[in-house]
């Protein structure tokens, strides 16, 4: 088994009286908090601008933290459940958690991209046999490369992955997208269409087992109350803010 750094995924604290959920800051954190709210899970002490960053409501205790980091929590045990992003899911596949559901909000698509009217990716892979692709997935980029028979050198970049078909580092991206402003806004295009993004809930395979019973019922809490609309005139709905993994993608 590899190194993680962390205690194995056996560790689940069953005997905790509370379950423990682990909370996405970013972009999910206030429709997380919303679902909860739907659910009977008062969570106003989070949204008061404490700096703390575990919370105990309603007989949950609410442990905050980037959603990167959701899936080792949940997998040490330190967390028994968890929310983060169906991308983040798709980036650490070798993390050994269960998805439990679709929640449902914060949607948005992984896509390839590139510069509008450039065929710079499709002339690459011609003249040359690969493409370059900048991205904050790249086990996520070569997966759906390999899958569809194409070669590409993938480029791993942390800040704003849009800037690099600009300046030339890559012919194409594959990012988060929400409304596709922030590409257009720098000559960019969707090309093609990877995967559709929205928040899950994650469960520690040991705490599945031993915890049935507190489990399911905040599985089935969640799934008839805790899917939260849109609000109208909401800011977050062109956020260029994280959407479910480390760093974010475009709006």
């Amino acid at each position: 088994m590899k190194d993680t750094g962390v205690a194995g995924p056996t560790r689940a604290l069953a005997s905790e009286a509370s379950l423990k959920l682990a909370i996405p800051r970013g972009a999910l954190f206030e429709p997380t908090l919303d679902a909860l709210d739907a659910v009977g899970i008062d969570t106003s002490e989070l949204r008061g601008g404490s700096r703390s960053l575990v919370f105990e409501c309603d007989g949950l205790s609410l442990v905050t933290m980037r959603p990167s980091d959701v899936p080792t929590y949940v997998e040490a045990g330190a967390a028994d459940l968890g929310i983060t992003g169906k991308d983040v899911l798709m980036e650490q596949r070798d993390r050994v958690v269960y998805e439990l559901l679709d929640l449902g909000y914060g949607e948005c698509r992984m896509v390839v991209a590139g510069r509008q009217g450039d065929e710079r990716m499709g002339d690459s892979e011609r003249r040359l046999g690969s493409m370059r692709i900048a991205t904050k997935y790249p086990r996520s980029a070569e997966r759906h490369f390999e899958a569809t028979g194409r070669q590409a050198e993938v480029i791993e970049v942390k800040g704003s992955v849009e800037l690099a078909p600009l300046v030339g580092l890559a012919d194409g991206i594959v990012d988060l997208v929400d409304t596709g402003r922030t590409l257009a806004d720098n000559g960019l295009e969707v090309r093609e269409e990877i995967a559709v993004c929205t928040a899950r809930l994650v469960a520690n395979r040991v705490a599945h087992k031993l915890r049935p019973q507190d489990v399911d019922a905040l599985v089935e809490r969640l799934r008839n109350g805790g899917r939260p609309a849109a609000k109208e005139g909401d800011p977050r709905a062109g956020d260029d803010a994280e959407r479910g993994g480390s760093a974010g993608g475009s709006a």
